[in-house]
């Protein structure tokens, strides 16, 4: 009865150790470390390309104009984006210097929100390999697969920021991210964010996002970004 009891209790203690009940899930754990190498190894590729990326811009359902650029790696490994169309003059000033200020601030207000979502975009694209190390490592990931596809979800819990989610669908015949969704937020919770992420393969099987789709409701902004006109870099 006693070994018994004990047996019961050592593996209650185990199962309440984070991370633990992840890490022994050997399917969770392969396709887990598939992920990180092939989005290393991708990345890697990436270095050598250089593209033409175009955001569009929804507020309160208006269409903003659109904005090209000219991107590729630095050597810091940060994307260096050339401007490819110059910003249209602003329009003559109306109404009185009060409501000039207020548009001034509405626009300086937008320049900084747009600048956090940047930030935030690039917490999730490309994934981390050392973020979805850690998070597997704290027992925060998951696996969902779908029967008969050769493909897997692979869900991860408060990957960047507490609360927040992202599902990767990973073709693992292809050893290829097919898509990513991530449900996050700004400054706080209620401040939500949506994000949905589409990949695409070149023709030496680099993977690289074809178009991500951020909502931000809590502002009514939609930011449409398309990746297209890949090239690799001239040597």
């Amino acid at each position: 009865m006693q070994k018994v009891f004990s047996c019961a209790l050592i593996s209650v203690l185990f199962s309440s150790v984070p991370g633990l009940n992840a890490q022994a899930n050997p399917e969770l754990q392969q396709k887990v470390a598939a992920l990180k190498q092939s989005t290393a190894e991708n990345q890697q590729k990436l270095h050598q390309y250089q593209w033409i990326e175009t955001t569009q811009l929804t507020l309160n359902g208006d269409a903003k104009p659109g904005t090209e650029s000219k991107c590729q790696y630095g050597p810091d490994g940060k994307v260096q984006k050339t401007p490819m169309n110059p910003p249209s003059p602003p329009p003559a000033p109306s109404g009185g210097k009060v409501k000039q200020r207020v548009i001034a601030k509405k626009k300086e207000e937008m320049k900084d929100y747009m600048g956090q979502v940047k930030t935030l975009l690039a917490m999730y694209v490309p994934p981390s390999p050392q973020k979805i190390q850690a998070a597997f490592q704290a027992g925060k990931a998951s696996l969902s697969a779908t029967p008969g596809t050769g493909a897997a979800q692979i869900i991860f819990k408060d990957y960047a920021q507490p609360g927040d989610q992202m599902t990767i669908s990973f073709d693992t015949a292809q050893k290829k991210i097919s898509a990513l969704n991530v449900n996050t937020y700004m400054d706080e919770p209620k401040d939500t964010v949506t994000l949905a992420v589409t990949f695409a393969s070149l023709p030496d099987s680099t993977n690289y996002v074809q178009q991500s789709v951020l909502n931000a409701t809590a502002k009514k902004l939609k930011v449409t970004t398309t990746n297209s006109d890949y090239h690799p870099l001239a040597k």
